[in-house]
């Protein structure tokens, strides 16, 4: 696949192209160059060529147009810069077959440049590179996950008394507080079932203290054999019968009591509630979702890494052992980057790992938890996790810019001590910043060519020029 940049100033047009310049895609940058280039207006046009990655016949018929047409090409990397050459050895083949009259001219040219031979045989300046050295430090080695965030609690709030909903007491998105009342249901049925409950309680207290009565008269009727026992017995259970009756009556009392105070549905936690999933006049039960109450500091991100990861990190919290994240004395710091790439300004640190690797993916699912004291991040957003997961020790580190990509292969051009070119094949590791950790290779204290690789090939000599690596090498 093809992608076309065009940038445009007052002065210049820029084409950036990116990927392989193939059939049906020189189709398509024909038909752009065709309608942005007539819209040039004398400007000069600039054709990047650096992150091309292949091109066929096609794709070099369509450049040789260009380039007829007064486009410059710039170039960067080694494949770009061999298909440029190319184009040039064409332009030329063509420029010998001009017409006889052009032809002369070019000859009177050349006698021309022959009455001046020190002109023609003088050699041409080796070309100037910006070379640093390769540098050799312990750096860390940094894992990056996709991450969602949720409510470190998300409680669902569910009524525990059927009836309508008659009021809403809560704002939506705002914060509320544990105990807070969010939704009333219609109090006056179960009002009345506390009132009925307390009527009989009483009618049991009053059936109690008659049944008392009977049995403080029988004792002495029953000893003076007044009475038979029989009936001092009846009378004794009786009261206790009464006094049963009034235990129950009381716990229905309570019962009651709990139901109507159910009528009043509270938050469980302190949080953000969320969007009311009914309206004032439903009918709602036990099973009903009223809504949801989120508590948002801290909050938590899962995200899953996978088995080897997971080893370096439970190694580097408890050296010596691959234990339970959560039982480490020290935690993880976790980074987190946000939809907009920015980094959110406070550290994390892993909860806790999953019990199990998934044996379908050879992951494993982390919690980790951020503080959240403004309330900014919300559940279901996404984001980047990162945090170290290695060491790695004399790591090889070159710019990233040093390094060119040809279909897989990676090579860097190192000035030797004779300022010759020689192109090296490497074999890259993890990249640090703006650097890139050169596993094989390279030497410690070779230089390499950062800027001007475009100008150089393989036994060339050059003016090197030395310079700092960046600053986001540390």
């Amino acid at each position: 696949m093809l992608r076309i940049t065009i940038e445009n100033t007052p002065t210049e047009q820029t084409w950036i192209l990116q990927g392989r310049i193939v059939r049906p895609w020189a189709a398509e940058l024909k038909y752009c160059w065709k309608k942005s280039h007539a819209e040039r207006n004398g400007r000069k046009c600039i054709v990047d060529l650096s992150e091309v990655t292949f091109i066929d016949g096609n794709g070099e018929s369509m450049l040789s147009k260009m380039m007829n047409e007064g486009a410059e090409f710039v170039v960067r990397g080694l494949y770009a810069k061999h298909i440029l050459e190319r184009l040039k050895e064409n332009l030329k083949r063509r420029a010998s077959k001009l017409p006889v009259g052009v032809a002369l001219l070019l000859l009177v040219g050349l006698f021309a440049g022959c009455a001046n031979p020190q002109a023609s045989t003088a050699p041409a300046p080796p070309p100037e590179v910006d070379v640093v050295n390769v540098t050799q430090k312990e750096v860390p080695i940094y894992g990056d996950w996709v991450a969602t965030l949720d409510g470190y609690v998300n409680a669902q709030i569910q009524p525990q008394v059927s009836g309508y909903v008659v009021k809403q007491d809560y704002r939506e998105g705002s914060m509320v507080r544990k105990g807070d009342v969010l939704f009333e249901i219609d109090p006056r049925p179960f009002q009345a079932v506390l009132d009925q409950a307390k009527g009989q309680l009483s009618q049991a207290i009053a059936q109690e203290g008659l049944a008392a009565i009977n049995v403080k008269r029988d004792i002495p009727e029953a000893e003076a054999r007044a009475i038979p026992q029989s009936q001092l017995d009846n009378d004794t259970q009786a009261k206790l019968a009464a006094d049963a009756t009034i235990q129950a009556d009381q716990a229905a009392v309570e019962t009651a009591q709990l139901n109507l105070g159910f009528t009043k549905v509270r938050s469980l936690v302190d949080g953000i509630a969320g969007t009311a999933q009914i309206q004032v006049g439903n009918f709602v039960g036990p099973g009903s979702v009223l809504t949801t109450v989120s508590q948002l500091n801290p909050i938590k991100v899962y995200f899953s890494i996978s088995e080897l990861e997971y080893l370096h990190i439970a190694d580097k919290i408890k050296p010596g052992a691959v234990g339970d994240l959560l039982r480490s004395s020290k935690s993880v710091p976790l980074q987190l980057i946000l939809a907009d790439q920015s980094t959110y300004k406070y550290p994390g640190e892993v909860v806790f790992a999953d019990r199990q690797v998934n044996s379908q993916t050879g992951s494993i699912r982390i919690t980790g938890a951020f503080p959240n004291p403004n309330n900014i991040l919300r559940p279901g957003q996404f984001g980047r996790v990162r945090a170290v997961t290695m060491l790695q020790k004399n790591a090889l580190l070159v710019p990233q810019r040093a390094v060119t990509e040809l279909q897989g292969t990676y090579q860097v051009a190192v000035v030797g001590q004779d300022n010759k070119v020689g192109i090296h094949n490497v074999k890259v590791g993890d990249r640090v910043g703006s650097m890139w950790v050169i596993d094989e290779g390279l030497n410690p204290g070779d230089h390499v060519i950062t800027e001007g690789v475009e100008k150089v090939r393989d036994g060339v000599t050059v003016n090197p020029k030395l310079t700092q690596p960046d600053s986001e090498a540390r």
